[in-house]
């Protein structure tokens, strides 16, 4: 389904660009091309910020959990200013503790594919009243959020919040249905970017200098050439690249290249 046009949106063709523009990062570019990402998601619906994250379901999770079993493994922030990252990594904390609000719990309940929702449609008013609004939302000066949810497979989604500050207005049914249209469009981009992470096929997630060497190999660099735009020695650099090919059960360049082309599975 298409977006409705009106003057708060941007033409389709905005959002037709935004999905040829990431296709043109290069693999190496992937942390570039996702805040590329959330910077035009924000403006096409004016909003403050954004947070996205890859949220995995545990695979023995404890009895009765309120999450059923999901938590996030991987989360980045649009703008990292220092009242909303405490907030977040607050938020974070309290996922593996009983004390797990009732937005938190909405967020990921339920099976489907695919999904957006607006706060106030999503929450009593009550919960508008509480701690959790006044802490996570207005003291850092957000007052709503559209929240978009992906499911890659049984066990791995893409959750993604964007934020609009107090004094704007409320998001609107056009606003999500924006938001739904161009992450329903985006599987392969998360694909990419949990590849780059070492998440969903490699069989544990890539240390940072691993994650900065396999985006070396992906955008065509030889050992040395890594080795010297990362300021490390030829063995330690050849080390994380043996490192890299275990973790994603694979001998050779060729087909590390042919699990990000999605040749294999």
């Amino acid at each position: 389904m298409h977006p409705s046009a009106d003057s708060t949106n941007p033409p389709i063709d905005d959002v037709y660009a935004l999905w040829d523009r990431l296709a043109e990062f290069s693999a190496g570019d992937g942390d570039a091309a996702l805040i590329h990402l959330l910077t035009r998601l924000c403006a096409m619906v004016a909003a403050q910020n954004a947070l996205w994250a890859v949220v995995v379901r545990l695979p023995s999770p404890a009895p009765k959990d309120p999450l059923f079993g999901w938590r996030p493994r991987l989360i980045r922030l649009l703008h990292p200013v220092p009242a909303v990252a405490a907030s977040v990594q607050e938020q974070f904390d309290t996922l593996w503790s009983s004390n797990v609000d009732l937005s938190q719990t909405l967020a990921v309940s339920g099976d489907e594919p695919f999904r957006t929702r607006l706060l106030f449609e999503a929450l009593p008013p009550e919960w508008f009243e509480g701690e959790h609004y006044r802490r996570h939302y207005l003291e850092v000066g957000h007052g709503d959020s559209i929240s978009v949810r992906c499911a890659l497979n049984d066990d791995v989604r893409i959750h993604l919040f964007v934020f609009r500050d107090v004094q704007a207005p409320r998001f609107s049914a056009p606003d999500s249905e924006l938001l739904g249209f161009v992450m329903r469009g985006l599987r392969w981009f998360y694909r990419q970017q949990l590849l780059s992470h070492g998440l969903l096929i490699a069989n544990s997630p890539l240390t940072s200098a691993e994650r900065r060497v396999l985006l070396g190999l992906l955008d065509g660099y030889t050992e040395k050439q890594i080795a010297q735009k990362l300021d490390q020695s030829p063995n330690t650099t050849h080390f994380h690249i043996k490192s890299i090919y275990a973790k994603f059960g694979v001998r050779n360049r060729s087909a590390l290249a042919a699990l990000w082309l999605g040749k294999l599975r």
